[in-house]
């Protein structure tokens, strides 16, 4: 009889379904996610979670790595003495310019000191890799192979050879996320080179154009026009390369034009890229908003910010 009792008593005890289960869990992970988008509340986790997935982003590289060793190893000889002999070519070109560009440099220099201007140059770089890109495709972001142990810090500008690629946007002891200039939700300050015309180039979700929003029909603007990082706002150093004015449509019955521009950056084939550091590390931004409000202020920044 207790056996009976105990069987019957185990058939008829019932818990909570798993319909009310999952009801629980998608509101607390509603929660948890509010939370951490509105105030940042669980930064301070991100950091120990991103050192214990580091080793498994690496173990998700290997095959990419083996398999670039194998197209490296199978390359036939004279490919390679062929590509030698081109960047041997290349790199005399190169130092060749360097040569000019440094005596360029020192003559600014001393024409500025005689100005008693406050120039400053020998902005600090390093070399880092591109190790992971987001497949999401509204989202421009990679993720390169150093982080805060290598001093980086957030809202770092990240450059290439041929241009202004982006900014760190978060950091991790190994690794930091980087957000590219075509991102919707990236703008950043510029400047025309050729007359100083001041706008905001802003990422349109393409790798190949950028828009300049709120620019009168009368403004000198033209295609070809090369358009330069501005220094307001402080993140990125002036006078870097960003695009290049592709099309000027001038509308009449509005107030007005349609300006696109081309990245002068290779956003779609970066493999390496250089971050930036002037006159030393800075400390990260306690916040950091991406929403189109707050890209005015990268160009008017409250006083005290500059």
């Amino acid at each position: 009889m207790i056996q009976g009792d105990v069987t019957i008593k185990r058939i008829f005890s019932t818990g909570p379904t798993a319909t009310a289960r999952l009801i629980v869990l998608v509101v607390v992970s509603l929660i948890f996610i509010t939370l951490d988008h509105k105030r940042n509340a669980f930064d301070f986790l991100r950091s120990p979670l991103n050192m214990g997935i580091y080793p498994i982003q690496q173990a998700i590289n290997i095959p990419s790595i083996a398999n670039d060793i194998i197209n490296d190893n199978l390359a036939s000889r004279s490919t390679l003495l062929k590509r030698i002999e081109e960047l041997e070519r290349e790199t005399t070109l190169n130092n060749a310019r360097l040569l000019k560009l440094e005596a360029l440099e020192h003559e600014n220099i001393r024409l500025r000191s005689m100005l008693d201007s406050s120039f400053k140059i020998g902005e600090r770089v390093s070399i880092a890799e591109i190790i992971r890109v987001d497949m999401d495709p509204y989202k421009h972001h990679v993720l390169i192979n150093k982080g805060s142990w290598d001093k980086v810090f957030r809202l770092q500008p990240i450059l290439d050879s041929n241009g202004v690629l982006g900014q760190v946007v978060n950091v991790a002891p190994k690794t930091s996320q980087v957000i590219l200039i075509s991102d919707p939700d990236h703008a950043i300050p510029v400047q025309i080179n050729r007359n100083g015309f001041r706008s905001i180039a802003v990422g349109t979700g393409t790798t190949g154009r950028l828009d300049l929003p709120y620019i009168p029909n009368n403004t000198d603007i033209k295609n070809g026009d090369l358009l330069v990082t501005s220094g307001l706002g402080g993140r990125f150093p002036s006078g870097y390369p960003v695009a290049k004015v592709t099309e000027v449509i001038t509308n009449p019955g509005k107030p007005f034009a349609t300006v696109s521009a081309e990245p002068t950056a290779k956003l779609d084939h970066i493999k390496e890229i250089l971050l930036v550091w002037r006159g030393g590390p800075k400390q990260q931004s306690p916040t950091f908003n991406y929403s189109l409000e707050k890209r005015f202020e990268d160009i008017n920044p409250p006083d005290g910010e500059q």
